[in-house]
This record gives C-alpha cells, structure tokens and sequence, in this order.
C-alpha cells in the first residue's frame, strides 16, 4: 500500500565515471545531489526503486523547528529558509506553505515539556508561543474537546511528500546530474583505504566520494564494508482522506490525531507516538545502544512484534557478492503493511475533537519505515575509516522538514566546503566511539 508518487525520467547510460555518487533517491539524496551539481560538479545518483518511494513520500509532510532537539535547530531554521525559496528556484511547486503548526494537550506534563522547549528555543531565534487554554481553544475553533493549553509556531509549515524529492530530483538532473533508478547499488570498490568505485546491479562507476543516504538500508550497505552503524527501523502507518472541510491550513497536532491540511483539500493523518519496533537481526545487533530509546518510546505508544523483517529487508541477515544480485535488488521499495487500527483510532480521534468532520473517509493507507539512531540525531558525516565514503541517515522521523539543509550539509562535508551548521553534532564517530550520547532527542 504505498502513496502515489510523482515520477520522473532516469538516464539510460551509467557514466563510466562521477565526481560524486549519491546512494539513495529519497529527500536527503536529491538535495544533496541537487546541492552539488550547483556546484559544477558531476553527480551520478543512484536509487533501487524510484525517486522518493520510501519514507522520503510516507511521512506526515511536516516542515518544523517546534519539538526538534536543541542539536537540530541551527539546520532546520536553514531548512525552512531553503523550503521557502526552492519552488521558485527550481520552477516546482512542492507544496510548500508556511501556515504555522499547533500543538495542543490535555496533560500537564506534555504542557511543561513544550514550555521547557520553548525557552530553550528562544536561543535559536525560534519564537514558538505557550497558549493558555482559551488560547488553544481559539485556536482550534470547530473542536468540541476541551485543551488545558498549547503551543503555537507560525514560522512553521507543511509541503507534499509526494512531489517533494521528484522535482528536485528532476532540478539535479536538469543541472547535469544524471539519475539512475532500478538501479541498486551493491557495494564499494576501495584502493589504499578509499573509496574509488561503486558498483551497481547496472555497472561502475568510477569515483573518490561516495554519499550514502539510503535510510533504513544505510546500516546493511555499511555492514557489507565492515563499518558499524547502530540503526533501528520502527515501523510506522499514515494515511490520507478524502476532502472535507478545512479545520486548519497547516498542522495539528492533538491527543487522539495529528492532521495536516494538502493541497487536494483532504487531511495526512497520524497518530503521534504509536510505532511498532520489529524484532531483527539488526535490532538485536544494537539492542544495548537503543535501550535508553526503547523505555522512552515504549511508553508513548511503541509495541513490539517479530515479524517478516527478521527474514528480509533491511535489518535481515544477508552477504552478497558485488557481482550477484544484492538484498537492495530484491525488495525495491520497502512497503510495510499499514497498522488499521492506527488508521482507526486516528479517524476516530479526528472526529471526537471535530464532529463536524463525521463522515470523513481514509482514501489511501500506507505503513513506513523510520529509520532511527539511538539518540534520534541524524549522522551527517564522513566515515574516518574509509576516506571518501560519506553517510547521511538516521534521521528518526525528522527527516522531511530537514531535508533541503541536510543535503546541503551533506554535500558541503564531500566537497570540503564550509559547512553550513556546525556539524560535529551530526558526527558518525559518536555512535561507535564509545561517547555518551545522553537522553535520546525528540521523535
């Protein structure tokens, strides 16, 4: 069940050779590639599936600072600067519109927590606003359920998941990138201790700098390498409806749905905190490292299940050869079955807090598959062990809103240009060298 996705055109030929490769067609592989080629320097990217088809079309389509972690907000004020100007700079609406997002409880605690938030983010120059209970309430005008109080951002915004990734995918391209989908790439040739090909199911490319940024499947790429990378899938379901009345132009966030106005009138809907975490391969690799994770998210609304992806997909057992067919080649696009009861309880909740809505109907369901470190901070960074091979990942669901910058960021550490945001927070090292990572961030 996956969401429709715009599509684009891929290049037939394979370039014999590239300035930069750039593994994965998702967000953050297409304004990395994007980021580059304004640069003047050759990019082939590379995507087993096609452009956008994983978590990069899956997620809420949210664009926002409220909530991030401290660590992220220099990128994601970046990011919402980028996503104001790239429609018009690259001559596509992505669906970008700054309308602001809401959030409002009817706990106390969650309350403390975005008033704490709030005054950190001060900072940062991020001026969210607390809302009294009257305030929240205005705010939401239609919902019949009563708020304690809130928490408003109006720099915030939302864009279209769906069209996102494909037009500034199509941008690279139209700038000399060429883009390459059904097209896996299966590992790394190396000489002296770096990089200097990549080997694909379609042929090689020679290169010196390798960008990985495919997701959930950057862990078992690394693996093959010999480079740890502690990653966690959790399995996610969202869904769209049909149209109805506007209730909000931007996003919300309540106790029993978080909804997001599109452009086709209907809502994105979700259910904030509820996940599921499937036994693997993988998870049990890295179960020490995400324990501190685990019992934060486990009482927000995460299950545990074993499931098809102990047997296959990215977190599975596997060992290839780079001139046999890889895992990347036998699933495509990893789909996960929707959670209905998720798709149940969201329509629900949407209804309790607007009974004007009654009669809404999901129009498509889709399960995800977010991909999470276990201080749930992406790692932007190089690879010390293996010079010229990059990795961008991890972005635990934070991915979307903060696309534009990362691959910015991303493609100013390949090149060694000045990076755009300090970027020691997002280092690789951290998560293998023994630093204490503390709490883990905010999902």
């Amino acid at each position: 069940m996956s969401p429709p996705v715009d599509r684009i055109a891929s290049d037939s030929n394979l370039p014999a050779a590239a300035d930069v490769v750039v593994i994965g067609g998702g967000i953050i592989g297409v304004a990395a590639a994007y980021a580059l080629t304004q640069r003047g320097h050759s990019v082939a990217l590379v995507e087993k599936g096609h452009i956008g088809c994983e978590q990069s079309s899956r997620n809420w389509g949210w664009c926002r600072q409220q909530n991030r972690d401290e660590r992220e907000l220099p990128l994601v004020r970046h990011s919402l600067e980028m996503w104001g100007k790239l429609g018009e700079e690259i001559g596509a609406d992505l669906g970008f519109r700054r309308q602001g997002l809401l959030y409002v409880t009817q706990k106390p605690a969650e309350l403390a927590d975005w008033e704490a938030w709030v005054n950190m983010a001060r900072k940062h120059q991020v001026h969210s606003r607390m809302l009294t209970a009257e305030e929240a309430q205005a705010m939401t005008p239609g919902a019949t359920e009563r708020w304690i109080g809130g928490v408003h951002s109006p720099s915030d915004g939302r864009a279209e998941p769906a069209k996102a990734a494909p037009a500034l995918a199509a941008a690279a391209r139209r700038a000399g990138a060429t883009v390459h989908q059904q097209c896996a790439a299966r590992g790394l040739e190396t000489t002296g201790g770096a990089v200097s090909a990549v080997v694909t199911e379609k042929g090689r490319i020679r290169t010196q700098a390798v960008l990985c940024a495919g997701g959930a499947w950057t862990s078992m790429f690394c693996r093959r390498h010999g480079i740890k990378l502690p990653q966690a899938g959790v399995r996610s379901t969202a869904f769209y409806t049909t149209p109805a009345t506007a209730v909000t132009e931007g996003g919300l966030s309540m106790p029993g749905a978080v909804i997001r106005r599109r452009l086709d009138d209907g809502y994105t809907i979700a259910v904030r905190g509820r996940g599921q975490l499937e036994l693997t391969p993988q998870g049990l690799r890295y179960a020490r490292q995400f324990w501190p994770m685990l019992v934060k998210r486990r009482s927000a609304g995460l299950t545990f299940r074993v499931g098809r992806s102990f047997f296959q997909g990215p977190e599975a057992f596997g060992s290839w050869s780079l001139d046999g067919v890889s895992p990347f080649e036998k699933m495509r696009v990893l789909d996960p079955e929707p959670d209905m009861g998720v798709v149940e309880d969201g329509l629900r909740g949407l209804v309790r807090a607007y009974p004007a809505l009654a009669g809404i109907k999901a129009a498509e369901v889709w399960g995800g598959w977010i991909d999470s470190t276990p201080d749930a901070i992406p790692v932007i960074s190089p690879v010390e062990a293996l010079r010229g091979f990059f990795i961008a990942t991890g972005f635990s669901g934070h991915g979307f809103g903060i696309g534009p910058a990362a691959g910015r960021l991303a493609a100013d550490l390949v090149t060694g240009a000045t990076p755009l945001v300090d970027p020691h927070p997002f280092r690789y090292s951290r998560l293998v060298d023994g630093t204490d990572l503390g709490p883990p961030g905010p999902m």
